[in-house]
């Protein structure tokens, strides 16, 4: 049942508490591959369910537009200054709803509509939120983009270059959301300084990595810096925008009151739990563990036909072109849920098929290193998936109920916070 357990909403609304019970057992009793989900502690899931849901606190800590912030002024200052000691950063904002009104914020606070702004092209591993055409910031600026080579499938920073030489952005998103390759911080901020440009790393999905020392940091690199606060970092669903001194009050001013009104305290409490989690010695290993899976996983991957993007990983994630094995990513992944492996469908660079119906499968690892996943089961892992994808192309559900009834008994023996 679900932990902790929902006593009381059972008893009011037992439709809800039964859909609720049934999604924490889907969680169970699955291996969780979407790239951007993990696992929150117990203790998060309390802090989140507490009654500051009940609260409103326009403003910030010591400047509010209402009263009775006694002790959330404390609670959202804890986790501003975990913010800053965990990521080494000389200003954290905690308040942003998630990972695309953060990055909004960050338009809002160095930009005007149709102002120039370089990031990655959303097919190539990129965010919607970094100018893609169907998002507000494609829309409202002047987007250019970059992306992999052929190749490679790696950023060409030569070409980075010679693109915001010609193109003068005033701000550089470098990040993204299928990069399964360390990202060059260094050489980004190199290029921005050249062109005048704000640099913002956007960590959204190696910031559990950053924190544990798995990858290297933006800090000193990058002005601005934007996350969310699940993913790797094993957080609520939230966000947070962190900057050096100089560019910290536009944020904090975009964010509120730009952006948002009050800031969900109850989520508040939630990052500063988990901060102080990935603060703990025990996160370095966690870390350095995801990034260790990945990179069984991927190995083998490849042992068994699989063609990864840029060959391999450095991080949590393994974007997967299944162009060889006869497959697109869409019914793939679909069979792959039917067999007990949750994972999302995606484009890779230079898809031939369309972004509802694309080539590729993504895959990360942060979940089930959580539930305590080695790489010794790293091989077992590659053999069901491959076997699943077999199965699919010779519509053998039977074997892929077979696979499923595997692997729900091996992850009976790993606990799952959220669930007993």
């Amino acid at each position: 049942m679900h932990q902790p357990a929902l006593t009381a909403l059972t008893g009011f609304d037992p439709e809800l508490a039964g859909l609720v019970e049934a999604e924490a057992k889907r969680q169970h009793d699955k291996i969780r591959l979407i790239a951007s989900e993990n696992y929150v502690s117990t203790a998060v899931l309390e802090a989140t369910g507490t009654v500051l849901t009940n609260k409103y606190s326009e403003g910030y800590a010591g400047r509010r537009y209402y009263e009775g912030q006694q002790f959330i002024d404390p609670i959202e200052t804890l986790a501003v200054q975990r913010a800053k000691d965990v990521f080494g950063v000389d200003h954290a904002n905690v308040q942003p709803y998630s990972g695309s009104p953060a990055n909004l914020a960050v338009y809002l606070a160095f930009l005007q509509p149709g102002d120039t702004v370089m990031g990655m092209a959303l097919p190539m591993g990129g965010h919607l939120t970094h100018g893609w055409s169907v998002s507000a910031t494609g829309k409202w600026f002047r987007a250019v983009r970059y992306g992999v080579t052929k190749e490679t499938g790696r950023v060409d920073l030569d070409e980075v270059r010679d693109l915001a030489r010609a193109e003068r952005p005033k701000l550089i998103f470098c990040g993204g959301t299928a990069i399964p390759r360390t990202i060059d911080f260094p050489a980004f901020a190199e290029i921005a300084r050249e062109v005048g440009a704000v640099l913002v790393a956007d960590i959204a999905h190696i910031a559990g990595l950053i924190a544990g020392g798995a990858h290297p940091s933006p800090v000193g690199h990058a002005q601005v810096i934007s996350t969310t606060t699940h993913k790797t970092l094993r957080g609520p669903r939230g966000a947070m925008l962190m900057s050096d001194a100089e560019h910290a009050a536009a944020l904090d001013k975009a964010v509120f009151p730009g952006l948002q009104g009050g800031p969900h305290n109850h989520t508040t409490a939630g990052i500063a739990v988990a901060l102080k989690e990935a603060a703990a010695p025990g996160f370095r290993d966690y870390a350095h563990a995801i990034v260790a899976n990945a990179k069984a996983l991927a190995e083998s991957l490849v042992e068994r036909g699989f063609d990864l993007v840029s060959g391999g990983t450095d991080n949590h994630l393994i974007l997967v072109d299944l162009e060889s094995k006869g497959i697109a990513g869409k019914p793939a992944a679909k069979a792959l849920d039917r067999a007990g492996i949750e994972l999302n469908y995606n484009t890779v660079p230079f898809d031939p098929r369309k972004p509802f119906d694309p080539s590729g499968i993504r895959l990360g690892t942060a979940a089930i290193t959580t539930r305590g996943l080695g790489v010794e089961q790293m091989p077992q892992l590659a053999q069901w998936i491959d076997d699943t994808v077999t199965a699919a192309n010779a519509g053998d559900e039977a074997g892929i109920e077979r696979i499923a009834a595997q692997i729900s008994e091996l992850l009976a023996g790993y606990p799952m916070p959220g669930w007993a």
